[in-house]
């Protein structure tokens, strides 16, 4: 609900803006929030994330809990007054889903989880190594270094379809899972599917049956759920954070939707996609 009206809201008040909605995959924001808990659960006390522009808005507000007023006020390119940080990103010439906060939780058991999401440039998934050597030095220096354990610092990278097996620095980090000197005890990878690629559909993005199979490489295991099926989304991120805490390996999750809108909500989909949207 919280993830559906976020987006109408946006739709009614920013309707000429570039937002880069979930719609058709807004189950990622109960998936995402099943991670959580289920990590702090499991001893977590960090998760670092890196994501694309597909989303980030909703999960800002919806899962890091970033202050609505900080996001509709760079939205528009202005700073709050009383938010002086922002002052580096006013200048920097980048859009504004590419920002990244970090925000800490508090849960009812006592238990805290700080969440922190870094900011990227446009090249989507070049983000994937700078998260992967963040965690792996908060390890280093707060001793959560041993090869069975690296359980108190997690990372969680969030992709799109066609990137994860179009873009070369995806496997380039995936395959450093088990190196010695690189591990960070296994990533989260969560892969929202609307099918659609900026406007490629799957038969003509990649050779492979589903987007994932490239995963195959590391023995990972990989969880294809649809996106509609709230209570079975649900299970699955809580199921792959447990399995991340609990062998220190990647695992991959493939929540398969559509995309409602154009690539952006500017576009018309049905010049782009006409079959699909027919």
């Amino acid at each position: 609900m919280w993830a559906d009206e976020f987006s109408n809201f946006l739709a009614i008040k920013f309707n000429t803006a570039k937002r880069f909605g979930l719609e058709g995959c807004d189950t990622f924001i109960p998936g995402m929030k099943a991670i959580m808990d289920s990590l702090v659960e499991t001893g977590a006390q960090k998760v670092i994330i890196g994501m694309p522009h597909r989303g980030r808005l909703n999960m800002l507000a919806n899962v890091i809990h970033k202050p609505l007023k900080t996001i509709f006020a760079e939205m528009q390119g202005v700073a709050p007054k009383a938010d002086q940080a922002m002052n580096w990103q006013e200048n920097s010439g980048d859009v504004k889903y590419h920002l990244g906060t970090s925000y800490t939780k508090e849960y009812p058991n006592g238990k805290n989880l700080t969440v922190e999401i870094l900011a990227n440039p446009s090249h989507l998934e070049c983000v994937n190594p700078v998260v992967m050597g963040k965690v792996r030095a908060e390890q280093h220096f707060s001793g959560d270094d041993n090869r069975i354990k690296r359980s108190r610092i997690v990372p969680i990278l969030i992709h799109g379809d066609a990137s994860f097996s179009g873009q070369g620095v995806v496997y380039e980090a995936m395959q450093m899972q088990d190196l010695t000197n690189y591990t960070v005890g296994g990533s989260i990878h969560v892969i929202v599917n609307n099918q659609i690629g900026f406007t490629t559909t799957p038969n003509k993005g990649r050779s492979g049956t589903y987007t994932t199979d490239l995963a195959k490489a590391i023995d990972a295991p990989i969880f294809h759920v649809n996106a509609d099926a709230v209570d079975d989304v649900h299970q699955v991120f809580k199921i792959a954070a447990e399995y991340r805490q609990q062998f220190n390996h990647d695992v991959i999750i493939d929540l398969i939707g559509y995309r409602k809108m154009g690539h952006n909500e500017l576009d018309q989909p049905s010049f782009t996609q006409p079959l699909m949207y027919k």
